[in-house]
Parts: structure tokens; C-alpha cells; sequence
């Protein structure tokens, strides 16, 4: 499935819009990882832990965005955008949601 932050795609035409889709999931962070997030923010530096946790919950998003364009019959989603935000103290929520339409070569 061809997935665009864009309006349309290159070279394609779309046929059919199929209607919004998306895809999201809420993550925690982790009581160990916080101590250790906690030491990073005195020395500076990525906090891989939490990079990795968002990455994850990103793809995740994607898949089940990409799960229901597919039960729609899309072969495609434009207009794709992440939406991030914070559901309480310490999870977060990470929303993707596009358009599924069904493209053809122009």
C-alpha cells in the first residue's frame, strides 16, 4: 500500500476515495526507564529508550491505519498526518489518520 503526506501521488490518479482512516495507540512510559531518562537529562544526550518506545508506537499506528484502509479496498492513503498527545501523566497517545482512496496509473 503507497502511503503520501501529500495530496496526491506522482504518476498515479486517484479513482475512488474511500473515506478517512486511522490508526493509534496509547503508550506508557516505564518506571525504570523514567530513572534512568532522569540521569540522561542531567548529562544531556538522546534518550534511546523513549526514541525506541515512540518509533514503535508510530509503526504501530501506521499498520493498523494501513489494517483498515485494506478492509476498506484502498490501495493507497493520502493526506497522511501524526498527531501526538498526552493522555495523562506519563502515556501518550500517537494518532496517524490519512484518507484511503484507490489510485491507478495516470
Amino acid at each position: 500500500m503507497m502511503i503520501a503526506t501529500s495530496p496526491a501521488i506522482a504518476g498515479r490518479k486517484i479513482v475512488t476515495t474511500l473515506g478517512v482512516v486511522r490508526g493509534n495507540t496509547i503508550r506508557a512510559r516505564h518506571v525504570g526507564r523514567d530513572i534512568l531518562a532522569g540521569l540522561r537529562m542531567l548529562v544531556g544526550g538522546e534518550i534511546s529508550d523513549y526514541t525506541k518506545m515512540m518509533a514503535e508506537a508510530r509503526e504501530q499506528s501506521l499498520d493498523r491505519m494501513t489494517a483498515e484502509a485494506g478492509q476498506l479496498g484502498a490501495n493507497a492513503i493520502v493526506d497522511v498526518r501524526f498527531s501526538t498527545s498526552y493522555i495523562m501523566t506519563g502515556a501518550a497517545e500517537i494518532l496517524v489518520y490519512g484518507t484511503a482512496v484507490v489510485i491507478e496509473e495516470a
